[in-house]
């Protein structure tokens, strides 16, 4: 079974090759097919977009202080332009092969295709505009007779991408709920859903609340909105949207199996370890052995983002990601979008429409929900839920309340990064990183040196790592 999801995926990725025009590869193999077939690209795309939410989720987890670099002063941890080119270029390949992907669905009259294809890329714009706001997307993936190779396309505004996104995302419910496709989905190349219509319409629809919700700031933001898409979403987490079929190790398990190679990855922030450990909420959270790691010492430590380890690194005077935790064993799935996160995103915005008794129902199902994922027993879930730090009581329900078990739930996920910058960073004891580059949290990234170096006329100026982006101001 294994050499046969090494072939998919490989033989998927190398045709799909073939299909990339954009501005980032402007190089021709003449032994790859002309053409990839629309399965191996629905193969590579879904698989590609699994692997991009564990990229992006590998930067921002360190922003929102799940993870610490076990070095001092890492550029991960103290908001040093680090150039992310590489994750920006896996980004914009993948993006170029769902455009190919969607491209053959329209001339096949594959609306299942087309349906998936719209879905991706607004998920995987979605990663790109909330690294970096302003992106190439309108012009990024055709080639014109002043620039052929596309390698300088002009930048949309965030604003742009958002309404791009939220339109993609309508027109493939409206792609999946024909009737009369001429191509079905093969449940074998799908590594998303398996082929389910039905289930890419609830992801759609997650995504387009979740999208509608970053509006919070904005005059724009309509809760009804938002939990009108919900109420086409999830119902429970066997419909969450997850990668779970890798050539090799997957990527969070490769991440704990580098850390007991020596390799020094997959450390927990501090920040993460008191929030969760009675130290700031006065609760422990049964979650905590799903998760991370004990020390040697029979609890559970964080190191501070920024100061780097306090022991050698090979005795266990911290935590780590753990070999068998529920993000991080053999096999462990990478989550796209959950139920947990669909409940905590009802949560809110009942919480902003003041329906308390609504929002408080949420975030505890919200808690619920992400506890049965991880595999907590029944009596240690009901333990920590009936804590009065926990049952506060729906006349006590507050946004920190809704935040902070949230930001548990979205572990390791880059959307924990656009919340803590929707809550102005607000939990509960929030520090910033020893030995900071800047006087406040992380709001942005720098763009890639490529971008810089070859499409710096349309590349907007960025002037810190503090400035906000669109859904941000």
């Amino acid at each position: 079974m294994k050499k046969n999801i090494i072939y998919i995926i490989c033989l998927s990725g190398l045709l799909a090759m073939a299909g990339c025009k954009d501005y980032l590869d402007i190089n021709t193999n003449p032994n790859l097919a002309a053409q990839p077939p629309i399965d191996g690209l629905l193969a590579s795309t879904t698989y590609a977009t699994g692997n991009n939410t564990y990229r992006v989720g590998n930067i921002t987890s360190y922003f929102v202080q799940h993870l610490a670099s076990p070095t001092v002063s890492s550029g991960s941890d103290i908001y040093d332009e680090v150039d992310y080119n590489t994750t920006w270029r896996y980004l914009y390949d993948n993006m170029t092969d769902i455009h190919d992907m969607i491209e053959q669905a329209k001339e096949k009259g594959s609306s299942e295709h087309l349906g998936v294809g719209l879905v991706l890329m607004a998920i995987n714009l979605q990663m790109a505009t909330d690294l970096w706001g302003n992106i190439p997307y309108s012009e990024a993936f055709v080639a014109s007779s002043s620039d052929p190779e596309s390698l300088t396309p002009p930048y949309d505004s965030q604003e742009e991408i958002y309404n791009a996104a939220l339109q993609l995302l309508t027109d493939g419910i409206a792609e999946l709920s024909k009737t009369d496709s001429k191509l079905t989905l093969k449940a074998s190349q799908d590594l998303i859903h398996g082929g389910d219509l039905d289930a890419w319409k609830r992801t759609a629809n997650l995504i387009k609340a979740r999208l509608l919700n970053h509006y919070s700031r904005k005059g724009a933001y309509n809760a009804t909105n938002v939990l009108t898409a919900l109420s086409g979403s999830y119902t429970g987490n066997s419909q969450d949207a997850q990668v779970q079929t890798f050539p090799d190790l997957s990527p969070w398990n490769q991440a704990a199996v580098n850390n007991t190679n020596l390799l020094l990855d997959g450390w927990i922030s501090a920040q993460l370890v008191d929030a969760m450990d009675g130290t700031d909420y006065g609760v422990t959270d049964p979650r905590l052995p799903y998760m991370m790691t004990l020390t040697q010492f029979g609890d559970y430590r964080g190191t501070i983002n920024g100061a780097g380890r306090v022991g050698t690194g090979t005795d266990d005077e911290e935590s780590y990601l753990s070999l068998t935790g529920f993000y991080s064993k053999p096999g462990a799935p990478v989550l796209v979008a959950t139920f947990a996160e669909a409940k905590f995103i009802e949560a809110e915005a009942n919480f902003r429409s003041n329906k308390l008794k609504e929002a408080y129902d949420a975030y505890l199902a919200g808690i619920a929900a992400h506890m049965d994922k991880l595999g907590v027993p029944g009596p240690q879930k009901t333990t920590y839920i009936n804590n009065p730090a926990v049952s506060v009581g729906e006349a006590n329900i507050t946004l920190a309340l809704i935040m902070k078990e949230k930001y548990i739930a979205m572990f390791l996920h880059p959307e924990a990064w656009t919340d803590a910058r929707r809550f102005d960073y607000q939990y509960r004891n929030f520090t910033l990183p020893t030995g900071a580059l800047l006087p406040a949290f992380i709001r942005r990234v720098a763009y890639p040196s490529t971008e810089i170096s070859r499409n710096a006329a349309n590349v907007p100026p960025v002037e810190n790592l503090n400035q906000k982006l669109w859904w941000d101001e």
